[in-house]
């Protein structure tokens, strides 16, 4: 007589479903200090930050979305994000760590990334961290121009930023990504040239330069700085990508460059439709049970005091992505990346048929919007400088 027991069915089942790759977000809320930009669920740091408390909280979190999906899959890749990670002692990562090791299998290649603010490194530290098995850091830099850094509210200089990254790469880590942004605060066209100029001489794997928005609810929202018109901002973010080009950083994505086969993991998962858990005071997430009514969003209490160990219960009734907003969901994320998407995979990931995304997707390649090339559609560079018109395509009637 056979006997397979419940987890090996599980996982069989989740074969047969075809269910995408699965990450773990892990999100840590606290700061140093809230930059005036910053529209992350981030606190600045008032006493001393609840350690034990929290990664109680976290691991009760991660239980409760386990049982509550019946998750089984092996996580392709974790991403501790914030808030500043690196507030965090070594010892409460490495609790958390083996916390998740006990629900959760890791996959053998299994990417760790941690943020890490340049103002919170110490060479014993960031060691330690790369010994409890951290193998990706990820650092906000923002600019390596002081000016610049005071009127974004960071706490860090630029030769604090430096002396981050060589510290980084002391301690063993040979995967970084370091943080940068353009359009700044009465930033000149030069500046954002001699930030990643001076970003690429550190030896980075990977960059991530974006631009300065002024989002709702941040203190620049309400009283905004001047910036440079969209017309110049335009001009320096296309330089920038010649830059980082030349360099042999490849455009992966909107935001993100890097080194040959070093891009991150966890974004890619993300932005190709992929699943991942969301832990944390405000972390979000989305689970795949069965495709196409079964796709779940799912989010955490913002306030990390309601967060705290049995404040709160998961719930998916609420969750639910509509069938009829599947064809934009998935274009949002696809279409960000430079490799764009087949029609197989569409299926595969949403469970319906190629024909939904119609007419937008004729329409757009009509309009020189989306280009297909080798089996899948991707945007042009004009539909990727006009992203959002091409979004709003795919809205559902």
């Amino acid at each position: 007589m056979l006997v397979v027991n419940l987890a090996t069915f599980i996982f069989i089942t989740d074969i047969c479903l075809n269910l995408p790759p699965l990450s773990l977000y892990i999100h840590i809320p606290w700061c140093i200090k809230k930059c005036p930009y910053c529209d992350f669920n981030s606190h600045a740091v008032k006493d001393d930050v609840p350690e034990s408390q929290y990664i109680l909280a976290l691991l009760q979190d991660l239980a409760q979305d386990v049982a509550l999906y019946g998750i089984t899959r092996p996580i392709s890749n974790i991403f501790i994000g914030g808030g500043t990670p690196s507030l965090f002692s070594p010892e409460a990562i490495n609790r958390l760590l083996e916390g998740v090791g006990h629900q959760l299998a890791f996959a053998d290649d299994l990417e760790l990334t941690l943020e890490a603010n340049p103002g919170t490194f110490e060479s014993h530290k960031f060691a330690e961290f790369r010994a409890i098995g951290i193998n990706r850091l990820s650092i906000g830099i923002q600019s390596f121009n002081d000016v610049l850094l005071t009127k974004l509210g960071r706490v860090h200089t630029a030769k604090e930023a430096v002396r981050a990254i060589e510290i980084a790469h002391q301690a063993g880590f040979d995967n970084l990504n370091l943080d940068l942004m353009f359009g700044l605060p009465e930033a000149t066209a030069s500046c954002s040239q001699k930030d990643l100029q001076a970003a690429v001489a550190l030896a980075p794997t990977h960059i991530s330069f974006y631009q300065l928005t002024l989002e709702p609810n941040t203190y620049f929202h309400r009283v905004p700085p001047s910036l440079p018109d969209d017309d110049a901002i335009f001009i320096v973010q296309k330089a920038g990508q010649a830059l980082l080009a030349d360099k042999g950083y490849q455009q992966y994505e909107i935001s993100a460059y890097s080194q040959t086969g070093r891009q991150c993991k966890h974004n890619l998962n993300y932005w190709q439709f992929g699943d991942y858990l969301g832990i944390g005071a405000g972390a979000h997430g989305k689970i795949t049970r069965k495709v196409p009514g079964h796709i779940f969003r799912t989010h955490k209490p913002k306030s990390p005091g309601q967060y705290l160990p049995g404040k709160h219960k998961n719930n998916d009734a609420a969750g639910s992505i509509a069938v009829a907003d599947l064809p934009l969901e998935f274009v949002m994320n696809h279409l960000r990346l430079r490799e764009g998407f087949s029609l197989a995979h569409y299926h595969s990931a949403t469970g319906l048929d190629p024909c939904t995304l119609e007419p937008a997707l004729s329409d757009c390649r009509a309009q020189g919007l989306i280009d297909y090339q080798h089996g899948h559609y991707r945007c042009s560079p004009k539909g990727w400088d006009f992203l959002d018109s091409v979004l709003q395509k795919f809205l559902p009637n």
